[in-house]
């Protein structure tokens, strides 16, 4: 009984000994926490999104505080966000509000699958283990990977096969964009939108465009001859829009002969709406 007491008295003072040790060590040589990382992480909306590239709003904050990451990155926060940051870091602040459009309108009806596929039930997959699911090797495939990274219910597969963006609710983090093995989730500037196409098809024979897709767009460039402020550029068999140039006029729209176009703008209320164009 006197050998239990003693080790157990032993043990009690070894672990008094040990703990203020630690206690002396963890003051001696602790490292100080910069007091402007808890500034930028309260500015920060705290939804953990990723869109930044860093692991959630605690990495972001800390990176910003460093001076290893732009006061831009915060999607969900927008302009407003970024303008606090900047303030607090006294730089100059030049973020931007985008949306994510999908940049292609081959739904089930228009765009033929080149079989049945029976792999796993991902874009992902699809496109590893067999280029795609569809005759266009560059439309959605339709499994919605994209929706399942969306932090915000802003996308939903429509019965259609293609994801629908709800622009109410998007905040332009671009999950999606990144998540996309397509690359046909596109971002765009929610103040200065215009004409956007809606189609990512590079292949530039129209007779292979209309093949695998009846609304593709086939390369005729009516659209840049058309265009009054010339502000549309052929990029990789793809019209572009220059959004700095563009005026919303819908002249595009109206003579693109497969209606690859989409006119979107923004109203007084700051909702991204798609209008009709006006007529020529």
């Amino acid at each position: 009984m006197t050998i239990v007491l003693i080790t157990l008295g032993f043990s009690a003072i070894l672990a008094f000994v040990l703990g203020a040790a630690l206690g002396f060590f963890k003051e001696k040589f602790k490292v100080e926490r910069d007091p402007k990382i808890d500034e930028v992480r309260n500015a920060l909306p705290g939804v953990n999104c990723g869109g930044c590239g860093y692991p959630g709003c605690d990495g972001y904050a800390e990176a910003v505080a460093a001076g290893d990451a732009p006061v831009t990155k915060c999607a969900p926060g927008g302009k407003a966000v970024s303008d606090a940051l900047a303030a607090l870091m006294g730089v100059n602040a030049s973020a931007e509000d985008t949306v994510a459009v999908l940049l292609c309108q081959g739904t089930k009806d228009v765009a033929p699958a080149k079989g049945q596929y029976v792999g796993v039930p991902t874009c992902r997959a699809a496109k590893l283990s067999t280029g795609g699911t569809k005759l266009c090797s560059y439309g959605c495939m339709g499994f919605g990977d994209c929706t399942k990274v969306c932090m915000f219910d802003a996308l939903h597969m429509g019965d259609d096969g293609l994801p629908h963006v709800d622009y109410e609710k998007c905040t332009g983090c671009g999950m999606c964009v990144k998540e996309c093995p397509q690359q046909i989730l596109g971002s765009v500037p929610r103040a200065r939108l215009g004409s956007v196409v809606v189609c990512s098809n590079r292949a530039v024979v129209k007779a292979t465009v209309m093949k695998s897709c009846k609304v593709g767009c086939i390369k005729c460039e009516a659209c840049v001859r058309a265009c009054p402020e010339q502000c549309i550029s052929m990029v990789n068999g793809i019209p572009v829009t220059d959004y700095s140039k563009c005026t919303s006029c819908g002249i595009c729209v109206q003579k693109c002969p497969t209606k690859c176009y989409k006119l979107l703008e923004t109203d007084i209320m700051g909702k991204v709406v798609i209008k009709e164009p006006v007529s020529v």
